[in-house]
């Protein structure tokens, strides 16, 4: 039996070495930026760290509890200078994060009184692959949509500064939550990017639907009313919210329709059931002809 427990033994306190040794590296918080709904920004600096799309780190907070490792997806580029993360206020870990950095006061938090954080990372998923495909489908489902933040800041980078270059062409993103309020400051982003591709005069480049599960009478009411509006009442885009659940058979087959004889690369980060049937549709709507449509599918659970 020892010899069967010796080598995962020897690899875990090789891996808790490895961690011990990044947790003493110097992590600086540049910024603190406070979001609707008791969410938090930190943007954060280390010294060699280099990261690539969609990845998370994990993050310990001594002033908060000297043993807890918290898992967080990357929210920045990694053609940023700093990178970012984003905590929602959910538990008594995040909270006490929140009252350590000052959010809780109302006063000018000087940056010499912010918490101490280590930082352990970055570990790869399977979103680092996006700019392999032409045409991606990204599906976040609820606090998923975080690793695509990442991403399409990413893409924005790179087609500003050679988009001659750029394998990818088309992006196909679907923002499945039951509600966006949590989520504002992705609403926020997406705002950003709609208005600088129109300033590029490539508003085909992305294309977004938010799909909101979690609905009462009320809220269609209040959406049948201000539908003809040029923006969307809920998340002030110009694409409209829609209610309900995305008819995936038919997404697929509008796709694959638009895009003959090509590798879509389709990327999930989000429950393991949304996994399945995405999974199915990519086989089930992929040629058996090698130079036909192929959906290539991509997950990251939670």
């Amino acid at each position: 039996t020892w010899k069967w427990v010796v080598g995962p033994m020897f690899l875990y306190l090789c891996e808790r070495l490895v961690r011990f040794w990044r947790s003493q590296q110097k992590v600086v918080i540049t910024k603190v930026v406070i979001h609707p709904f008791k969410t938090i920004e930190l943007q954060m600096m280390k010294k060699g760290f280099k990261m690539e799309v969609g990845q998370y780190i994990f993050v310990k907070c001594p002033a908060v509890s000297k043993l807890e490792w918290h898992p967080f997806t990357l929210t920045s580029a990694p053609e940023e200078d700093y990178f970012s993360i984003h905590v929602r206020i959910v538990g008594d870990w995040t909270e006490g994060l929140f009252n350590a950095c000052g959010c809780d006061k109302q006063e000018f938090q000087e940056a010499w009184k912010l918490p101490k954080i280590a930082v352990d990372g970055p570990f790869g998923t399977a979103s680092e692959d996006v700019f392999s495909y032409e045409t991606v489908m990204l599906v976040g489902a609820g606090i998923g949509v975080t690793p695509f933040a990442s991403v399409l800041k990413s893409v924005w980078y790179k087609y500003c500064h050679d988009a001659t270059n750029l394998k990818l062409k088309k992006i196909y993103f679907y923002w499945l939550c039951r509600d966006t309020h949590a989520f504002e400051w992705f609403a926020d982003l997406l705002q950003s990017l709609e208005a600088q591709m129109q300033e590029k005069n490539n508003a085909e480049f992305l294309s977004y639907n938010i799909y909101l599960t979690g609905w009462d009478e009320t809220q269609a009411t209040h959406f049948v009313v201000h539908h003809e509006e040029e923006k969307d009442v809920i998340t002030g885009l110009k694409q409209k919210t829609l209610y309900g659940r995305p008819n995936w058979e038919n997404e697929f087959k509008t796709i694959a329709g638009k895009h003959p004889g090509s590798r879509i690369g389709v990327f999930l980060c989000g429950p393991e059931g949304l996994a399945d049937t995405l999974n199915k549709q990519s086989i089930s709507n992929s040629e058996a002809d090698p130079r036909g449509v192929h959906f290539i599918f991509n997950k990251e659970n939670f």
